[in-house]
């Protein structure tokens, strides 16, 4: 996806170009991307037998959708559990949480 959205539209050749090595099989990828459009991921226009794809979700769309699907199965929708998370496992400093805390305060002044 990082790839497709980088270059908007690609055959599944120039995606595998873009890809760093160790490089997977071209039929992989291919297996892949059509795996991605099932899913409503990716969508495809046809020259032939070849298909060029490109995204069908901007980026930011998806980080939200797998963003508030990891809150809900690992954090139980909490942001205090995510935050949690953070200070506790990640070992999150002072100053960084401090930094969050004044970015909040302003998207709050902000509206």
């Amino acid at each position: 996806m990082q790839i497709l959205w980088r270059l908007e539209k690609a055959f599944v050749k120039e995606i595998l170009d873009e890809m760093e090595s160790p490089k997977p099989p071209i039929t992989t990828l291919s297996s892949t991307v059509r795996k991605l459009e099932e899913k409503g991921l990716v969508g495809h226009e046809s020259f032939g037998k070849a298909h060029r794809y490109f995204p069908v979700l901007k980026k930011n769309e998806y980080r939200k959708r797998s963003f508030n699907k990891l809150m809900q199965q690992y954090f139980e929708g909490s942001p205090e559990e995510l935050l949690s998370f953070f200070v506790k496992e990640e070992e999150m400093e002072l100053d960084d949480l401090n930094e969050l805390l004044e970015k909040i305060k302003k998207k709050e002044q902000n509206g």
